[in-house]
């Protein structure tokens, strides 16, 4: 699994590449997406917030029960927290476009 650093450099790379006009589109050869569809992007975006979600619930199980470092827990809920505004943010502009499509004159 990728880290949260390694995902942020991505998006950075591919932001540049885009601001100087030279999109790949995942044609790179070891990029992960290789041309995946918006609906692949969106499931395995999805798939791993829930992956987060879940990391996060066992370690706070594993926390309370004694069992894991208090610093691990706290990152693991950041991590999840953070996620979670992600997915909500996205749903949220996701929402806009649609409701800015369907107010568009035919």
């Amino acid at each position: 699994m990728p880290t949260p650093a390694q995902n942020y450099m991505s998006a950075v790379n591919a932001y540049s590449k885009v601001a100087t006009g030279k999109p790949s589109l995942g044609t790179e050869p070891g990029n992960a997406l290789q041309q995946d569809g918006f609906a692949d992007l969106v499931k395995n975006a999805i798939h791993e917030a829930t992956k987060i979600g879940q990391r996060s619930e066992q370690l706070s199980i594993a926390g309370i029960n004694d069992r894991a470092d208090v610093n691990q827990v706290v990152t693991a809920m950041a991590e999840a927290e953070l996620t979670l505004q992600t997915v909500v943010t996205v749903r949220d502009k996701v929402l806009d476009a649609y409701k800015t499509i369907l107010r568009m004159p035919m």
